[in-house]
């Protein structure tokens, strides 16, 4: 049973400058000092939270994605962010994960968020991925897809949880900090599992304030990292025997309701 290392890079964003963010993130991660399993970015880490996807948005496999395998492999750590790709005319905001060896796998943002009319500019995604990392299992997603329990919630397959660790990527406002703090904690709890909250700091393009509050938090709850609103980085290391001790010992998952997502 082996423990995993995760790396939260909590930073502000140069608004619709995706040179720039890249050559920040680069020089952030240089910094990571301990060996680390996977590293974590912001939601539109390339541009910030933007519906200017005419103007910004990449194919598959050019400059970020590019970027994001070199890190990988130099690292030698998995890792994820969104950013804003246009694939067969349509636009999305599609989180990658990418691992060491070139590797990559797609979420694409199931719930957008329409008070910024993100439904009218970006399409929706129609899978649910459990990605698979060095035995844990991982559950891919985007900002406001917090506020929907069903769609983040652990199934039981041959009487075991579907996945171990939620990692939430976002542009998640202050004025609304209270539910993101609060709802990361229940998605943790319910699930039975590990979750990780990543979110951006500093002001958009719009005026919009972001102020942190990545947190890591274990299936009883329990904060095992928290960031304020300041540009940082936090390293957590997650214990899979803990997990499945808390899960040997209360087993709620075996008293879960059967159900099924329509897509």
């Amino acid at each position: 049973m082996s423990d995993l290392s995760v790396t939260l890079v909590q930073s502000d964003l140069h608004w619709h400058q995706p040179a720039a963010n890249l050559a920040m993130f680069e020089e952030k991660i240089w910094t990571i000092e301990k060996e680390t399993d996977v590293i974590v970015l912001p939601e539109m880490f390339t541009t910030g939270f933007t519906m200017e996807a005419s103007e910004l948005a990449e194919p598959m496999g050019t400059g970020t994605f590019r970027w994001m395998q070199q890190q990988a492999e130099q690292t030698r750590a998995a890792i994820t962010g969104s950013y804003i790709i246009k694939d067969q005319g349509k636009y999305f905001n599609r989180l990658l994960w990418v691992t060491p060896d070139g590797g990559y796998t797609i979420y694409d943002k199931r719930h957008l968020f329409r008070m910024a009319e993100e439904h009218q500019t970006y399409q929706e995604g129609t899978t649910r991925p459990v990605f698979e990392w060095k035995g844990w299992k991982i559950l891919p997603q985007i900002c406001y897809d917090l506020r929907f329990p069903v769609w983040s919630r652990n199934k039981v397959l041959k009487g075991k949880p579907e996945f171990d660790l939620m990692i939430y990527v976002a542009n998640w406002p202050a004025v609304r900090i209270t539910a993101w703090d609060v709802l990361l904690r229940a998605r943790a709890m319910e699930n039975s599992g590990y979750c990780v909250g990543l979110n951006r700091t500093g002001n958009d393009g719009k005026g919009i304030n972001y102020n942190g509050h990545s947190a890591v938090i274990d299936p009883k709850g329990e904060l095992l990292y928290f960031a304020d609103s300041k540009e940082q980085i936090g390293e957590v290391t997650l214990s899979m025997e803990m997990l499945k001790n808390y899960r040997q010992k209360f087993p709620v998952h075996l008293d879960a309701d059967d159900f099924t997502i329509q897509l």
